[in-house]
């Protein structure tokens, strides 16, 4: 048995949750006072996910800020960086514009700033 102690991120509560494994198997969760924060220990020690948030280049040259609409694997994120990395956006672009669909797992890249 191993035991893993995370810090919740779900709301602002922060609570301290400990996690007991069975080898990769779940056995227990406590220390949660939601039932988000049960989910999010699971998921976290099973396969953590994350937004990525960031900027690409423009066509104007300066940077728009950018994240993708869901969260992703995290042993995903250094392949889509460096795919971000290669993206220039022609201008205009409004919040919500999807700059590259399907990044990972039908996650997009969406614009989360305006240029004109």
């Amino acid at each position: 048995m191993q035991e893993k102690i995370i810090t919740c991120t779900e709301c602002p509560m922060g609570c301290s949750v400990t996690v007991t494994l069975d080898g990769e198997r779940v056995i227990n969760v406590v220390g949660n006072t939601c039932p988000r924060g049960k989910t999010y220990a699971i998921n976290e020690v099973s396969c953590p996910r994350r937004v990525v948030t960031t900027t690409v280049k423009t066509d104007k040259g300066n940077p728009l800020a950018v994240k993708t609409d869901g969260s992703i694997k995290k042993s995903e994120i250094f392949n889509v960086m460096k795919i971000i990395n290669g993206i220039t956006v022609k201008t205009p672009i409004k919040i919500g514009d999807v700059i590259y669909e399907n990044i990972s797992e039908d996650i997009n890249l969406v614009a989360s700033d305006e240029i004109e």
